[in-house]
C-alpha cells in the first residue's frame, strides 16, 4: 500500500511555468526596462531555478517576445471585452469612451502601460518582434472598424498610440480636452458631424 501521508508533489506542467516565467519577465521589466531582463534576473523574479528560464527560452530576446506576446493577448482580450459592452457607438460617443480610455493610461494603469510600451518599442531594433509588435495596432484598428470606417479607424489607433507614448515618455501628459479634441477631430470629420467649432 503507497504511503500517502506525506505532502502531495506538485504535477509539473509546462504550460503553467512558461505563462509564470513570462510573467515575470513582465515585473522585471516594470521594474528594471527592457535592458534588465536577464534569465537571472527573471528567474529569481519567478523564483524558480535558473534552468527552468532558459529550459523554455534560448534567449534573452526569447523572453522578451514571449512577454511583447503575452502583452498584445492582453490587450487584444480588453479590446474585446471593451467593444462586446459597447456595441454601439456614435463617433462623438466613441470620442469620449476614447479619451477616458487613453486618460486611465496616465494615472492608474501608467505603470502597465509604461511596460506595454517599452516591449512594443524593443521592436525597433529587434526585427522578430515587428510580426508580434504589429498586431497591437491592427487590434486597435478592428476594434475601432465597428464604429467607423477602416481609415477613420487606422488613423484613431495611430493618434491614440502617438498621444499615449506622448503621455507616458513626456513630462507632463496631454490635457483631457486636447485628447479629445485630437480624437473627436478624427473621428467625426468622415461623418461630417459637428465638431465644437461648429457648435
Amino acid at each position: 500500500m503507497a504511503d500517502t501521508g506525506g505532502p502531495a508533489r506538485r504535477r509539473y506542467d509546462p504550460r503553467a511555468r512558461t505563462e509564470e516565467v513570462t510573467a515575470a519577465a513582465e515585473r522585471v521589466i516594470g521594474a528594471r526596462g527592457i535592458e534588465g531582463v536577464t534569465h537571472r534576473a527573471v528567474a529569481e523574479e519567478a523564483g524558480v531555478p535558473l534552468g527552468a528560464t532558459t529550459y523554455h527560452f534560448a534567449t534573452k530576446d526569447d523572453l522578451i517576445k514571449a512577454a511583447l506576446q503575452r502583452s498584445v493577448d492582453r490587450f487584444v482580450a480588453y479590446l474585446d471585452e471593451w467593444v462586446a459592452r459597447r456595441p454601439q457607438l456614435t463617433p462623438e460617443q466613441l470620442a469620449v469612451l476614447l479619451a477616458d480610455a487613453l486618460m486611465g493610461s496616465f494615472g492608474p494603469q501608467r505603470d502597465q502601460q509604461v511596460v506595454e510600451f517599452e516591449l512594443y518599442l524593443a521592436a525597433l531594433r529587434r526585427p522578430a518582434l515587428r510580426p508580434v509588435a504589429d498586431r497591437y495596432i491592427e487590434a486597435s484598428v478592428d476594434a475601432l472598424s465597428r464604429y467607423v470606417d477602416p481609415l477613420t479607424a487606422r488613423a484613431a489607433a495611430v493618434a491614440a498610440n502617438g498621444l499615449t507614448l506622448r503621455g507616458l515618455a513626456g513630462s507632463e501628459p496631454p490635457s483631457r480636452s486636447e485628447v479629445e479634441g485630437i480624437l473627436r477631430l478624427i473621428l467625426t470629420a468622415s461623418s461630417g458631424a459637428a465638431t465644437p467649432q461648429d457648435s
